[in-house]
């Protein structure tokens, strides 16, 4: 989360105060990390009673797609998966347009990131993402992952002259492996669904209970649903395993981490026995999407305020660890 379009209180008061009724904004500010749309915690009073929301400006994302994220994150919220609702005006619609850009409101959730996971927290992990999925799957929206194969293809180029030549031939040779793995019955075979794509450890939310023991947290919720899709929810659970049990060399997998998440994920959705057999180049496909995309925001950057890119290095020590698998 990033701030490429400031706003300022005095900019939304008459706004919120005429098109919603969460009350009278209050204190509005820029959220600093992530780096594709502009952030910012609204507070409102409504009788009294503080209230807390999310406001988003979408930089990349077009009035024509965000419908899927929006109304996905609804459709969750109301099977009961603790992700942020979208808040709607009083005409009922929950995408706006603010400054000439699509805006969106949606309720904060309660916690914070655990940027040093335990085993009990990928136990929470998991069990969610896999209750997510099949809560997902009725959902009637569809929409490709928009940062999948076709990007990927699209945005190697771009980026490839900036590497050296040891970098230029890793990630040639793993598009064109990914290429072939996407193109195959295999891969055709495997289940999907409404996927989150980038269910990173400051994408989840962990309510410590008023405790300072962390054994004591509950699942906050899960957050910024921006690069969802449909996607092979594989996809989605190695995205997730690769961020949330690694070990501390932050390349491998922690054996500890890793067994808890993916028990966790399997009691509520077990792998059919062809997403068993795809695990180890889902992992490197998974690798692979944020090894491009780091690369693409450090060289070729948005100016924003509070935007800081991600190394890009990380993913490619990440891609080399799991190709070893």
């Amino acid at each position: 989360m990033a701030v490429f379009t400031p706003i300022e209180l005095g900019d939304i008061s008459d706004w919120i105060a005429r098109d919603f009724n969460i009350g009278e904004a209050t204190a509005i500010r820029g959220i600093h990390g992530g780096i594709e749309n502009s952030n910012f915690f609204l507070d409102t009073v409504l009788d009294g009673k503080k209230q807390e929301f999310v406001l988003t400006i979408f930089e990349r994302l077009s009035a024509e797609q965000l419908p899927y994220y929006l109304e996905l994150m609804r459709h969750l919220a109301d099977k009961g998966i603790t992700v942020p609702k979208p808040i709607a005006n009083q005409d009922g619609a929950i995408l706006f347009s603010l400054k000439g850009k699509p805006a969106a409101i949606v309720t904060k959730l309660p916690g914070l990131s655990r940027l040093d996971p335990e085993v009990k927290h990928c136990v929470l992990v998991g069990e969610m993402l896999a209750k997510m999925h099949l809560a997902g799957a009725d959902f009637p929206k569809t929409q490709i992952n928009l940062r999948s194969l076709t990007w990927w293809q699209k945005t190697v180029p771009q980026v490839l002259a900036h590497l050296n030549q040891n970098q230029q031939d890793l990630l040639a040779s793993e598009l064109a492996t990914q290429e072939n793995f996407f193109a195959s019955s295999e891969y055709a075979a495997l289940p999907q669904g409404a996927s989150h794509c980038d269910l990173f450890r400051d994408n989840v939310l962990f309510d410590p209970q008023g405790s300072a023991d962390t054994s004591k947290d509950q699942l906050g919720g899960f957050f910024d649903f921006y690069f969802a899709g449909t996607d092979k929810w594989l996809f989605d659970l190695a995205v997730t395993v690769n961020d949330w049990c690694l070990a501390s060399n932050k390349k491998d997998l922690d054996p500890a981490r890793f067994n808890a998440l993916m028990d966790a994920y399997q009691s509520v959705r077990p792998l059919t026995a062809d997403e068993k057999s795809s695990w180890s180049m889902m992992v490197r496909a998974a690798a692979l999407r944020f090894w491009i995309s780091r690369l693409w925001d450090f060289y070729l950057p948005r100016d924003a305020q509070m935007l800081t890119p991600h190394d890009p290095s990380h993913f490619e020590h990440i891609l080399l660890s799991r190709k070893a698998i």
